[in-house]
């Protein structure tokens, strides 16, 4: 099935349209629309309506800076009626809500590294959790070891926060139990090792495997598999032939991408301002990161059928931008490729063989 985006250009005229006339309605047609949209988006879940598969939906395409199309990197994965999600970038959890997804059946987050752009949504994901499902449990939180002192920081962080919600809510609304994060750990795998992580008896499974992010030393992609079905999501890597290992015949990779020849060109404008630590940041970042050329490479040489890009590197503003972003991609890769931006969903129905 071809990704799908909601279009930001269709809702803009909508509102450009409707806006003059909601403005001469009376008060109470107003409260009355509010009260029906309510009602219709409390009675759907994007996610949990479409059939049996995996279906990824980008609740956050973007990096570490600001892009109007593209908030921090986060990735909503469902495989049969299980709901995962892997980072938790900024706006990352109020996105699925945006985009109609039910941020109560989130089950686990898969944690791919400690970057800050990939844990900075993570305390407003686990609030958000449990207050809209009343779970009794914290959200369990995957991950390489590092993932303990991040989760224990967020729950001190969030701990006057969650007393305050129950204490205002009550306990069958915000249950003291069901606040925060649990840790679950596991050990790096080794290269070239495919490592089970989590498996339920409907059959999915998710494991992890090394990816080559240094200096960050526990940095993991995961492969998830369900009925048929496989898909590989990179967190932040260079190039990476275990990646490709990993990822072979996937239907689906996602991979981080940066464009080197702009973050060069960016690198070059900051000097010229006299701004040379946004320059030399600039010069560094991409030492660890795949550039668009080498995620398609890596999707060619592990045969994935799709190929979804995200984590995008710098942000584009335009389409001329993005084609930019694209220059060589076709000459290495002739699968399916889609530029990610917030809301982007990739649906694989199950293998019914």
């Amino acid at each position: 099935m071809r990704p799908q985006t909601i279009s930001r250009v269709i809702r803009q005229a909508l509102t450009l349209l409707i806006a003059p006339v909601l403005a001469l309605m009376p008060q109470r047609v107003s409260l009355r629309l509010l009260e029906r949209a309510v009602i219709r988006n409390q009675a759907r879940d994007a996610l949990a309506d479409l059939p049996d598969g995996i279906h990824v939906l980008l609740c956050g395409a973007g990096g570490p800076l600001p892009d109007i199309n593209r908030s921090g990197p986060c990735v909503a994965v469902q495989a049969g009626r299980h709901l995962y999600v892997i980072d938790a970038g900024t706006n990352g959890a109020r996105n699925l809500g945006r985009f109609g997804v039910s941020v109560g059946r989130v089950e686990a987050l898969l944690l791919t590294h400690a970057h800050s752009d990939h844990i900075d949504g993570l305390g407003e994901l686990g609030v958000l959790r449990w207050v809209t499902s009343g779970s009794e449990q914290p959200l369990p939180v995957h991950g390489p070891s590092v993932v303990e002192d991040v989760v224990t920081g967020f729950n001190r962080a969030y701990a006057a926060d969650a007393a305050y919600r129950t204490a205002h809510h009550g306990t069958e609304i915000a249950p003291p139990n069901g606040c925060g994060l649990n840790a679950t750990p596991f050990s790096m795998p080794e290269d070239s090792e495919l490592q089970l992580v989590l498996e339920n008896d409907d059959g999915v499974r998710i494991s992890a495997f090394s990816v080559s992010h240094a200096p960050v030393c526990e940095a993991v992609g995961y492969r998830i598999d369900y009925r048929g079905r496989a898909i590989v999501v990179s967190g932040d890597t260079a190039y990476s032939e275990n990646l490709v290992r990993q990822a072979q015949g996937v239907d689906l990779l996602v991979h981080d991408a940066l464009a080197n020849s702009m973050t060069e060109r960016i690198a070059t404008a900051a000097e010229s301002t006299g701004n040379t630590r946004a320059a030399r940041i600039m010069r560094d970042v991409p030492s660890y990161h795949a550039t668009p050329v080498q995620a398609a490479r890596a999707a060619a040489e592990a045969g994935a059928r799709q190929l979804l890009l995200y984590h995008i590197v710098p942000a584009l503003p335009s389409a001329a931008f993005e084609r930019v972003f694209l220059d060589g991609v076709r000459n290495v890769y002739d699968g399916q490729v889609t530029l990610g931006r917030d809301g982007t969903l990739i649906s694989l129905p199950a293998d019914q063989g």
